[in-house]
Order: structure tokens, then C-alpha cells, then sequence
């Protein structure tokens, strides 16, 4: 009688969810229809106004491009490192850019070619990452990414209204994956990759969990080894993140490496090994960069170890991410997946997302508590209300003893003064 009940019950799942397909089918035929439609006045204004941003900006760079080539000739920038000059090129370079894909994105909404719009929108997006990087690592964290993360905030939703068929082939796909995540749970499949491109499929959730087990098994390797070799006998906190015992480039090292090897989870370990180690060792490399010169942080430093490369990285830890990578795909991932599967599967979205607002607000919050320990060992006396809270909550004792394995001195820093 029970398991009649059971499948009586799935019976009316499934047919609910047909349904809501159905409907959405609808929408989506609607939303293929609203495309026909002119785009409204205020959108029109707000293309004219981009065009004229975007036409504006262009000039204001190249006097920036000409009297900093002049500077540079007379000796000005004397006093700036290499690194400031080549960051602030960057910036400038990544700036023109935007300008031109403003212009490109106004015109082409006032042509009212709404996907193409859309595809701009997403150019922009990437643009405006990239800059906010560059931002933090010459200036801090400033007034301008305020700008900055309104606008990617505006740009992410304009994206939806500008292609209202996209949202309704999510929601439509969101609703199929429903009805087969179920199923693929039933069967102990889920999270496999059907069309065998690659080993798991490479979505948010699958991404997601992978990220924050990582964080977690990777500092905790990285802990026994420090206790076992590194030092031994003495514990040291390796944690990334203000709170939880998480270390971050480890669960970035290992989606990258996911992503990378996804296609290659049947091939020679050798390949995989060597790819890993490439990719492993690069973003290293470019984490302790950008803590560097965003914070004047060393978190580690390799400089006379074999095949150090400006004490980033080294010979000895490349093969270290080789062989991780060798034993995450081969043998880790399956085990990652049966983990991650014992989350119910009409619970894994709601438990998803909420960890995943955690998550970005410790990171959001780690970041802001490193700019104001930045802020205090460059002389800087608290006077925002963000700065005093964290001179309260987070003072020099608090970060020390938190991140032990990380000196800062403002001075290894790219930031204008």
C-alpha cells in the first residue's frame, strides 16, 4: 500500500510539472511575440545616454593615453612601480574597451535588436569584472565599484528583459531538470554528464558544492602538511575566509581544474598531470599576485626553492596540483558526487542557494576586512563606518591570529597614494 502511495505520488509530480512545462511553453511563445514589440522610451533615453558616455569617454582616454606617454618620457612616474604603470595601462586599455561596447550596446538597443543587445549586455558584464579587479588593485575598495557592481547589477537584469525568451527557456529547462533530477537520483546517476563530453555535467550546483568541499579538504591537507613538514608539530591557521575552515584557492583551484579536465576524466594520466600542474600553478601564481598588489599580503613565499617563479610558484607544488588533479578526477570527483547526491533532491536548490548567499557574504566581508587591515598598517585612521566597524571587529590582533600565514606590508602594494 505504501509504495503505491509512492507512485501515486510521483504520478501527480510528474503531471504537475507537465503542466507547468505546458504553461511555460505558452509564456515562451508570448515572450517570442513582446520581441516584436518597439522597446520603451526610458530604455531608448538610457541607449542615447550610453552611446554618449561611450562617444564621451573615448576622447577622455586618448588624452589620458597622451599625457601619460608624456610623463612617462619626462621621468614623472619615476616614483610608481612597474607593476602600478602596467596595472594602470590595463585599466585604461580595459576602460577604452567599455566605451566601445557601450557605444555598440546603445546603438544596437536603439535598433531594437534585443538579443544582440543582450550579447553586448554580457560583454559589458565581463568588462566590468575585469576593471573591478583592476580597481581594487590600484585603489582599494573605493566608491567606484559601488558604480561599478549597480551597473553589472542593472546590466544582469536588463539581460532578462531585453531577451525575455531567454528567462522563459531557464524556467523551462529548470522545470525539465525537475522532473529529471529525480529520476537520475532514483537511479544513482545524478550529476553524471549524459551526452559523455565529460564526466559531471558543469552547472551551478554541481560547481558550487564541488567549490566548498575543496575549500574544506584542501585546508585541511594544507594543514597536515604544515604540521607534518613544513613545521613540524606547530599548528598553524591556514583559513582564507573570515569565518568557516575554508581556504579559497583551493576550491577555485579545484573548479578550474574540473573544468579543464571534465573531457579528459578517461584519458592518460600523464596528459592529466601536466595539465594540471600548468593550470594549478598558474593560478597560484596569479592569486599571490593579485594579493600582492591589491593588499600588500604575502601569504607564501617560494623564492630560492627549484624552479621558483618570482617565489609565486614553484617546480615542487606545480607537480603537487599535477598529482591532485590526477587523484581529484580519477579517483575524488565519483566520491564528491555521492556526497554532494545525499542532499535530497527536492531540497538541493533551496540549500543551494541559501549557502551559496553565505558564502559570497563571508568572501564579500573577508575582502573588506583585508582593505581596512590594508588601510590601518598604511596609516590611515578609521572614518567610514564600514572602516570603524572593522577596526572594532577586526582590528590587527583579530587578523593576525586568523590569517597566521600572512604578513602584509602596504608597501608590496600597487595602490595610488
Amino acid at each position: 500500500m505504501r509504495k503505491h502511495r509512492d507512485v501515486q505520488r510521483d504520478a501527480d509530480a510528474d503531471a504537475k510539472l507537465e503542466a507547468e512545462i505546458e504553461a511555460l511553453e505558452k509564456k515562451e511563445a508570448e515572450a517570442e511575440k513582446t520581441l516584436k514589440k518597439k522597446i520603451p522610451l526610458a530604455l531608448k533615453v538610457f541607449a542615447i545616454l550610453c552611446i554618449v558616455a561611450g562617444v564621451a569617454t573615448l576622447p577622455m582616454i586618448a588624452f589620458v593615453i597622451v599625457i601619460s606617454v608624456i610623463a612617462f618620457r619626462e621621468g614623472g612616474f619615476a616614483g610608481d612601480s612597474a607593476a602600478s604603470m602596467v596595472l594602470s595601462g590595463a585599466l585604461v586599455g580595459i576602460l577604452a574597451v567599455l566605451a566601445v561596447a557601450l557605444i555598440i550596446f546603445g546603438i544596437r538597443l536603439l535598433r531594437d535588436k534585443r538579443r544582440h543587445a543582450a550579447e553586448a549586455a554580457e560583454v559589458l558584464t565581463a568588462l566590468i569584472v575585469a576593471a573591478i579587479l583592476c580597481n581594487i588593485m590600484l585603489f582599494g575598495l573605493d566608491g567606484n565599484l559601488i558604480f561599478y557592481a549597480a551597473f553589472l547589477v542593472f546590466l544582469i537584469v536588463l539581460t532578462s528583459y531585453l531577451d525575455p525568451s531567454l528567462a522563459e527557456e531557464r524556467e523551462l529547462q529548470r522545470k525539465l531538470r525537475d522532473m529529471e533530477t529525480r529520476e537520475d537520483a532514483e537511479d544513482g546517476t545524478l550529476g553524471r554528464d549524459k551526452t559523455g563530453k565529460g564526466y559531471i555535467t558543469l552547472n551551478f550546483f554541481n560547481l558550487f558544492w564541488i567549490f566548498v568541499v575543496c575549500c574544506i579538504f584542501g585546508l585541511i591537507l594544507e594543514s597536515i602538511y604544515h604540521v607534518l613538514v613544513v613545521d613540524p608539530g606547530h599548528y598553524e591557521d591556514r583559513a582564507g575566509m573570515l569565518y568557516g575552515p575554508f581556504s579559497p584557492i583551493y576550491g577555485f583551484g579545484a573548479v578550474l581544474l574540473t573544468m579543464a579536465l571534465n573531457r579528459f576524466h578517461d584519458k592518460n594520466v600523464i596528459l592529466i598531470f601536466f595539465v594540471s600542474a600548468v593550470i594549478g600553478g598558474g593560478f597560484e601564481y596569479l592569486v599571490s599576485w593579485f594579493m600582492q598588489y591589491a593588499f600588500g599580503i604575502v601569504a607564501w613565499d617560494y623564492t630560492g626553492t627549484f624552479l621558483s617563479i618570482d617565489g609565486r610558484t614553484n617546480g615542487m607544488f606545480m607537480a603537487m596540483w599535477g598529482v591532485l588533479g590526477v587523484v581529484w578526477i580519477k579517483l575524488l570527483l565519483p566520491w564528491m558526487l555521492k556526497l554532494v547526491n545525499l542532499i535530497p533532491w527536492n531540497w538541493r536548490y533551496t540549500v543551494t542557494t541559501v549557502c551559496a548567499v553565505l558564502m559570497i557574504a563571508d568572501g564579500a566581508l573577508t575582502l573588506v576586512a583585508l582593505d581596512c587591515w590594508y588601510q590601518r598598517h598604511a596609516g590611515k585612521q578609521p572614518e567610514s563606518a564600514i572602516e570603524m566597524f572593522c577596526s572594532e571587529h577586526y582590528d590587527d590582533q583579530f587578523m593576525q591570529e586568523r590569517f597566521q600565514s600572512m604578513s602584509i606590508d602596504p608597501n608590496r602594494a600597487t595602490r595610488a597614494h
